[in-house]
């Protein structure tokens, strides 16, 4: 059985919403999930244009239906990576992700601001990686 543990050294400053060492120990399955986005199952972008908080929603359940495909869930995610097109939308990323994970133990995770993402009007992007016991 795998044991993950969720470590902040207290040489390193207290994470805002992120752990900053996640370690997974045992026999597992390890899940790499692509960036998710704010497509609906037609490929539209969801909300109205500039909505970033509708985006972030629309993605975070793409992610839970990527992890629901191999059984997983938003417990089983040790590592996120974040994509915002514009830092003024940090706010809304924080209280859509808290309202997903378990905020006792969190994630690892990196956010990045970037200039575009791969689909105009996009405004925010996650993956993440999963860890599961062996089947």
């Amino acid at each position: 059985m795998s044991t993950v543990r969720h470590l902040n050294p207290q040489t390193l400053s207290k994470p805002p919403g992120y752990t900053h060492v996640v370690e997974v120990t045992g026999p597992n399955r390890t899940v790499y999930i692509a960036g998710q986005i704010g497509l609906d199952r037609n490929g539209k972008v969801v909300g109205a244009p500039g909505d970033a908080r509708a985006q972030m929603v629309q993605a975070f359940e793409n992610l839970k239906s990527a992890l629901a495909e191999v059984g997983a869930t938003f417990k089983d995610v040790v590592k996120i990576t974040n994509y915002l097109v514009d830092i003024a939308h940090l706010k809304d990323f924080r209280e859509v992700r808290d309202s997903y994970f378990n905020m006792a133990a969190p994630p690892a995770s990196t956010l990045l601001v970037i200039s575009r993402l791969a689909v105009d009007g996009l405004l925010f992007e996650i993956d993440a990686v999963a860890v599961l016991p062996e089947k």
